[in-house]
């Protein structure tokens, strides 16, 4: 027996035979879909289902997979609507397979049918995961947390450039009832498919970096080099997420913990309007305001500013209101003070005068008392120098001698010879001086 060899097609004649003879029955079997070829209409499905390790993601095993057209066409209509997916590369899903060994294709399952549930469970798995993880590193809700721009005119967007969502975004903030006027800036990036979280991540820090200064310029006196993806705007007052249309299963693309992260720290308020209106990402739950469609974004926006509007309205009619209810107030105090300034002034005239009055009253019995007074003292001044009148004491008998019109009142000083005057009352007798006797 060991002499006789065997060809490889009787080889795997006898496997297939061993396969089919202990696994003739269906089995449900759980792992991820890998190297997959979607087929056009009427084709049948081919890939690779593999399992991997949890902690080092390394595959452990995989095993190739096929779906006949007929019953292909029937699996995927039913998944696309029970879970809102398409089968693709990376999705978890559970599949009833049959074994089977080929001779010339080799080992592969057969597969039969697919559980929806399962996969929607392991979507819904993976997101509250994610939101797990944002809520323990305490950022779940930061976005959430910033203010709302009073003024919401300058508007940076992320989104595919040629999507009918943006087009239908930017024509709804060009046609507002209100008249208002938007500034909106587009950032490119992919919106479906591989690379969705780190596209949206390059143009979130796109808007939040500061603008390049042109050549020559310094300091505080930079302004923006022009660039067709708008790099180096930094002064938009909110970032809007939109995606219009598309099917629900690339919005599991949006389900990223780095994209999450990178917008829950955002330092702008960010607006989601992506997907449908029944579907939900990680996104709309760390944004600062969620809406389902880009219209509704732009509507959010509209909104937005015709409350401010009405709200600065309103302010404008209490100012002005306030405003003239005080210049009606202040034109009847002057009103007022004009009626009584006649008044005023006559009687601050009648009693001005009748201080008048009272002063030159006082003035006249002031002055009338001190010339009274005056009066008494050159009386009594008079009396005194008609006392000391040298005609009075000659009267009395006393003479008075001068010597050269002085006046003697010793003999220090006299000379012999001179001739001294005597007053008397009744003349004058002159003497000469003989003898000067001490």
């Amino acid at each position: 027996m060991a002499d006789e060899a065997l060809t490889l097609f009787e080889l795997n004649s006898l496997v297939r035979d061993v396969i089919e003879g202990n696994f003739d029955d269906e089995y449900w079997v759980v792992g991820e879909l890998s190297d997959i070829s979607t087929p056009a209409f009427g084709g049948h499905f081919y890939g690779e289902l593999v399992q991997k390790d949890e902690e080092s993601d390394r595959i452990v095993a995989r095993a190739r997979i096929t779906c006949w057209a007929r019953n292909y066409n029937i699996i995927r209509l039913r998944f696309q609507k029970e879970a809102g997916e398409t089968l693709r590369k990376g999705l978890q899903v559970k599949l009833l397979v049959k074994v089977t060994f080929h001779e010339q294709y080799g080992y592969s399952l057969n597969v039969l049918d697919i559980d929806s549930t399962f996969t929607l469970g392991d979507l819904a798995k993976r997101r509250r995961e994610i939101l797990l993880q944002l809520d323990k590193d305490g950022i779940l809700h930061d976005n959430q947390s910033l203010p709302l721009p009073r003024l919401l005119r300058r508007i940076a967007v992320i989104s595919s450039p040629t999507a009918a969502g943006y087009g239908d975004f930017c024509h709804q903030l060009e046609q507002n009832d209100y008249g208002f006027h938007f500034d909106v800036k587009l950032f490119p990036a992919i919106m479906q498919g591989d690379g969705v979280p780190e596209s949206i991540i390059a143009a979130l820090e796109a808007i939040a970096s500061p603008p390049t200064p042109l050549p020559g310029e310094r300091g505080g006196q930079s302004r923006e080099a022009p660039s067709p993806t708008g790099e180096g705007w930094g002064e938009a007052d909110l970032v809007v997420i939109i995606r219009g249309g598309g099917a629900s299963s690339d919005l599991s693309d949006f389900d990223s913990y780095e994209l999450a992260a990178c917008i829950a720290l955002y330092p702008l308020p960010v607006l989601t309007g992506i997907g449908h209106e029944r579907d939900e990402t990680v996104l709309d739950f760390v944004a600062h305001t969620r809406v389902k469609t880009p219209t509704a974004a732009a509507t959010f926006i509209i909104e937005h500013q015709a409350e401010e509007a009405t709200l600065l309205d309103e302010y404008y009619q209490r100012i002005t209101h306030s405003a003239r209810e005080h210049i009606l107030r202040e034109k009847q105090r002057l009103e007022h003070q004009r009626a009584i300034l006649p008044l005023l002034f006559t009687n601050i005239c009648r009693d001005w005068q009748t201080r008048l009055t009272l002063l030159s009253q006082r003035f006249v019995t002031a002055n009338s008392r001190r010339i009274e007074n005056e009066k008494h003292s050159l009386q009594l001044m008079k009396q005194r120098l008609d006392a000391l009148d040298p005609k009075l004491l000659l009267k009395r008998g006393y003479t008075i001698t001068t010597c050269g019109g002085k006046l003697v009142r010793s003999i220090e000083g006299l000379v012999e010879g001179e001739v001294l005057t005597t007053q008397t009352e009744k003349g004058e007798i002159l003497s000469k001086i003989l003898i000067i006797q001490n």
